[in-house]
């Protein structure tokens, strides 16, 4: 009786291996189409993809250069001189009469928060907070004080 179950356990650890390695032959075909799968997918999308991107490049390009070209277009409702670029994370902020005030023609100055957008596009979620903080009032002015190179602090202080 001891014989019988070791064979039959020999046979069923032989069937398991032969189980297994018919799992992992079909297993390998399986991975083997997807490998043909995926390289022919890659030859047929390659070009496809490349003129995708280079046109979302072109396109993100011509926004970026309108963006600051914009002073100078005819829609710009500030003069240019007073408008100034910092990119991020919004476009502008204009100084608006400060050319006339500069050149003693002005007694005020209004500071503008200009973002730019070409055809359709949305403020996005951060360009959204900037403008609700300037809408509800929460803008400031503070004048920051350096030490001097001796390392004192100057006497003016103040907001």
């Amino acid at each position: 009786m001891p014989i019988d179950v070791i064979l039959l356990a020999l046979a069923f650890l032989l069937g398991l291996v032969v189980a297994y390695l018919i799992f992992r032959a079909r297993v390998s075909v399986y991975e083997e189409r997807a490998r043909n799968d995926l390289e022919r997918w890659k030859l047929e999308c390659t070009d496809a993809i490349r003129k995708d991107s280079v046109s979302r490049s072109r396109s993100t390009l011509k926004g970026k250069i309108s963006e600051q070209m914009a002073p100078y277009l005819p829609e710009f409702p500030f003069a240019p001189s007073d408008a100034r670029f910092i990119g991020s994370p919004i476009d502008f902020v204009v100084f608006d009469g400060y050319t006339k005030a500069k050149d003693e023609m002005g007694e005020s100055i209004g500071i503008v928060l200009v973002e730019v957008k070409k055809g359709k596009g949305k403020l996005t979620r951060e360009e959204s907070l900037i403008k609700k903080g300037v809408e509800e009032g929460r803008v400031s002015w503070r004048t920051i004080v350096l030490a001097d190179e001796a390392g004192g602090v100057p006497e003016a202080g103040g907001q």
